[in-house]
């Protein structure tokens, strides 16, 4: 039995890559593969901290972190959805600018603590609450509301919906938009509610353990809430091993988020074939294809 302590530890644990994850899927469902997830986490984490130190307010720290995240996103969406770039070589790249931007900008805040959080219902802080609250929210936005079914026809089929008089581009870039935002959000969790101060690279990968949460769950946000519980678990479970004096050899954590990403791509390419030749398919038929409007 795990006891309200651990399970405590688990959500907090799971906060980020469950923010991430759920930001991925909405971008996903929309047709955008975007391997950008770790470049945007890591720049939440630090405009978040940047923020929060500055003001004093964690509140501020998080609405710094969405709007760092957001913006990264959009020169994603500006590359890929007008000047026609591919989004696997795409994301890649803006990884690596986040990662190399905050090297460089984040020097200042290393060795500062960050401000505490406030509680929340069981001791658990309101961004843990808003990542669990998401959950339900993103999946009824997807399956029930007018806005999340185009969003879903665009990621379906975007020339049948270019057709339809939608929009694709400008869903396309409001879904990156929002899926850089709970990056960026979880990103900052990681900054102020976790480790408390701000350290280059601190996201250790999360943002691909995320990409690959969103695939294996089926694009699903109560499979990606199952599969974040699961990474949170395997975190707690290594603290508490090494709480007792059990040697965990850390480098299999630390090599799991790109085997992770390694299986993400060769799913995804394997279910594409599978769509083609049986006429259907989990992934989004359009997921990680230029949308040409003039075609």
């Amino acid at each position: 039995m795990i006891d309200l302590t651990t399970f405590l530890l688990l959500l907090s644990a799971a906060t980020p890559i469950l923010l991430a994850a759920l930001g991925e899927t909405i971008a996903e469902r929309a047709g955008v593969l975007n391997l950008g997830v770790e470049g945007m986490m890591i720049t939440g984490a630090l405009a978040g901290f940047a923020a929060a130190h500055a003001t004093g307010s964690t509140g501020a720290g998080f609405a710094a972190a969405a709007l760092a995240g957001a913006a990264l996103s959009l020169i994603f969406a500006v590359l890929t959805q007008y000047l026609l770039t591919n989004q696997v070589a795409t994301g890649l790249a803006l990884t690596l600018f986040g990662l190399g931007l905050t090297a460089m900008f984040g020097k200042p805040y290393e060795g500062l603590k960050a401000p505490p959080m406030p509680g929340g219902p069981l001791g658990v802080n309101w961004i843990v609450w808003l990542g669990l609250a998401l959950v339900p929210l993103v999946w009824l936005f997807l399956n029930r509301s007018r806005a999340g079914l185009i969003l879903r026809g665009v990621g379906e089929n975007h020339d049948a919906a270019h057709a339809l008089g939608y929009k694709v581009r400008a869903v396309r870039v409001a879904a990156i938009a929002a899926g850089g935002a709970l990056a960026g959000l979880g990103g900052a969790y990681v900054s102020i509610g976790i480790v408390l101060q701000w350290t280059e690279g601190m996201t250790a990968g999360a943002g691909w353990i995320a990409l690959a949460i969103v695939v294996f769950a089926g694009w699903n946000p109560w499979g990606v809430l199952a599969g974040a519980w699961l990474f949170g678990g395997v975190t707690v479970m290594q603290l508490r091993l090494q709480a007792a004096g059990v040697s965990f050899p850390v480098q299999l954590l630390s090599m799991a988020p790109y085997l992770a990403t390694i299986l993400v791509l060769a799913v995804i390419s394997a279910r594409q074939k599978y769509a083609r030749a049986a006429g259907g398919g989990a992934a989004p038929g359009s997921l990680g294809r230029t949308f040409h409007a003039l075609r």
